[in-house]
């Protein structure tokens, strides 16, 4: 026991030993026994157990001992030989058809749909039939048998694993596709890959016994375990050794292989090992002195951006006439209620659209640290992947969905650094131990090691944090990082947020995405409001938060239960509630997306969709013919109000 690995799991130590004594016990027949297994002595049939033959001698007068040593080569070579194929390629179909969809989904689920069409032990005989006997054509016809089982569990498990939230933030780190599929989708379903497994494993050998006993497997006199059960089965009442040693044969290897391919189960998931110790707090950090804003130094600009649905006659628009500019050293706060369009907005300047979107119009520009501003929209899928985590990062909602749950922290750290860095191994540790130890987490070297189910809420939102600044962005886009948080823990979260922006020698430029305006204020340089896909209020956060001028915003500040220093509030004892939904995006009315759940909408509301009037200051717009920024209306629509 001293000799193995002090990391091998110890549940894995018995099915381990068990399984390799099986398999490597058949190969040292050499060295076991000098007997040869087709050495035919008629005299000696059918002889009992001896000093020269242990098991005795078959009805032939073979060695029994070395025929079921030399079958054992021949039914495990071909059983794994198979498997490991079947698995191999029905796994890769399964996982490019779920991951990159379209052609090759339809290729897996069909190709996978006409092999399992046939029964398999029909097949088997056809294909024997046809080709003949022998080792290679039931590793062929085994492995075409087996690999839509594995396909269509690896396409099924690929698929709902692609759309957990840790898939998307790898991609957002830049991370390249292969190295997804590989590296962080094919992990999470080893699980049941390794059963299925397990379980073709025993069923090919099951099936090569079978042809085997029929007459239509391995070529006689080559000995197999089928053959000696077929032999045997003639003299079962003179002879029952002769057909209980090759029946427990196979029944040992199954068992051994069930076993192994369980527990390996078991131990791919690393919530299913007792914790090694408990969650603990992070420490809080101090504010550090607020650096001057470097004005005009734009990091990120959208204008005009449309995003729509495709559908047959007109496509659903999701954003539209979005613009925004994001500056260095600055937090520019993104408002709203659910559905308005904030994290659609997030994903489409990280590059990360889902498929069924597409960007109807408007730009997505970036400045990278070279100073270079590039259009997003015009992009390749391999530049992307480069710019992702290298010069725009984001941390998610929920870290715990973000954060691969079979991977350790630091292995996730590292492989954002090595995608983006050259460096070795030890450096990319090093720096990873030093930005965990950064964003406050105690005892980074130890967390560095451990699994994401092992830390806290608010620790596992710190190392989303850290591997998001690990290639030092100039863009960080915060989607709701203290939603799933207690008040503490968020207060924690903000504070680290703002020293981290406040140390940022380049200037970082945070884009903040939240629907709650106390935290808002605290973080905030500068306030957008979204409804309905549309910026409808923008400005400074001091003078949105204090006098709102579009309604939708006032309802916002009025309803919110909090007494926050420098929140605009025109409520009494009880929090008004916004009258009605949102519209969805296919049924906005005409005119004013607020219009139907506005207190103070005029018929004009109806006729025009307003556009964002700009204050004459230049530092705020609003949508909305109420604003005092808005053309004096005519007479007639003073009137019906």
């Amino acid at each position: 026991m001293t000799l193995l690995p002090k990391r091998f799991p110890k549940r894995m130590i018995l099915p381990s030993l068990l399984l390799a004594a099986l398999i490597l016990i058949p190969f040292a027949a050499p060295l076991i026994t000098g007997a040869d297994p087709v050495k035919i002595a008629v005299r000696d049939r059918l002889a009992a157990p001896s000093l020269s033959h242990w098991l005795g001698q078959d009805e032939f007068g073979r060695d029994r001992l070395a025929r079921v040593l030399y079958g054992g080569q021949v039914s495990l070579t071909v059983a794994f030989v198979a498997t490991s194929i079947a698995c191999i390629v029905g796994t890769l179909f399964g996982l490019i058809g779920a991951y990159f969809r379209g052609p090759f989904e339809f290729m897996t689920t069909r190709l996978a749909d006409v092999v399992l069409c046939f029964p398999p032990i029909l097949l088997a005989l056809l294909v024997v039939t046809l080709f003949g006997p022998g080792a290679g054509t039931l590793v062929a016809v085994l492995s075409v048998l087996y690999f839509p089982s594995f396909a269509r569990i690896a396409f099924s498990e690929a698929l709902r694993v692609s759309a957990l939230d840790f898939v998307e933030a790898s991609r957002a780190l830049g991370t390249s596709s292969w190295r997804i599929v590989l590296r962080t989708v094919l992990p999470n379903i080893a699980g049941p890959v390794s059963v299925q497994y397990s379980l073709t494993a025993a069923a090919a050998i099951t099936i090569e016994s079978g042809l085997s006993f029929l007459g239509l497997g391995v070529v006689p006199p080559a000995p197999s375990w089928g053959q000696m059960i077929r032999g045997a089965r003639q003299f079962m009442n003179q002879d029952p050794l002769g057909i209980i040693i090759p029946c427990a044969a196979l029944v040992l290897t199954i068992y051994a292989i069930n076993f192994f391919c369980d527990r390996l189960r078991d131990t791919l998931d690393p919530k299913g090992a007792s914790a090694r110790g408990k969650d603990e707090t992070s420490r809080p950090l101090s504010l550090a002195e607020r650096p001057a804003e470097e004005a005009g130094d734009v990091v990120a600009a959208i204008h005009n951006l449309k995003l729509e649905v495709p559908r047959p006659g007109s496509p659903i628009t999701l954003i539209n006439d979005l613009s925004l500019t994001l500056r260095a050293n600055q937090c520019t706060a993104l408002v709203g209620e659910s559905g308005s369009g904030k994290s659609l907005s997030s994903l489409a300047l990280m590059g990360l659209l889902p498929g069924g979107i597409r960007q109807a119009g408007g730009t997505l520009r970036l400045r990278r640290k070279s100073g270079e501003m590039i259009d997003l929209g015009t992009q390749s899928p391999r530049a992307l992947e480069d710019i992702r985590g290298n010069d725009v990062a984001m941390i998610f909602q929920e870290p715990m969905t973000a954060l691969n749950p079979i991977h350790k922290v630091g292995a996730q750290m590292v492989e954002a650094l090595l995608a983006h860095e050259p460096m070795s191994a030890a450096a990319a540790r090093t720096r990873a131990i030093a930005l965990l130890e950064r964003v406050g987490i105690n005892e980074a070297a130890r967390r560095f090691d451990g699994y994401p189910h092992e830390m806290s809420g608010g620790m596992r939102q710190r190392v989303m944090i850290a591997m998001a600044l690990t290639c030092a962005p100039r863009l960080l886009i915060a989607d709701e990082p203290t939603t799933a948080l207690d008040v503490t823990i968020q207060a924690e979260i903000i504070e680290l947020l703002q020293s981290l922006r406040q140390d940022q020698a380049q200037g970082l430029s945070l884009l903040f995405i939240s629907h709650n305006l106390g935290i808002v204020a605290d973080i905030a340089d500068r306030v957008a409001v979204m409804y309905s896909g549309q910026v409808v209020e923008e400005g400074p956060a001091s003078e949105v938060l204090r006098d709102p001028h579009h309604p939708y915003t006032r309802a916002l500040l009025d309803s919110m239960p909090s007494s926050h220093e420098g929140l605009h509030s025109t409520r009494g004892d009880r929090l008004p509630a916004i009258s009605g939904t949102p519209p969805l995006p296919d049924a906005r009315p005409s005119g004013c997306a607020f219009r139907d759940r506005c207190p103070m909408a005029l018929a004009a509301c109806a006729e025009t969709e307003p556009a964002l009037f700009p204050h004459s200051d230049g530092t705020r717009s609003v949508r909305c013919l109420r604003a005092p920024e808005a053309p004096a209306l005519p007479q007639a629509a003073e009137d019906a109000a």
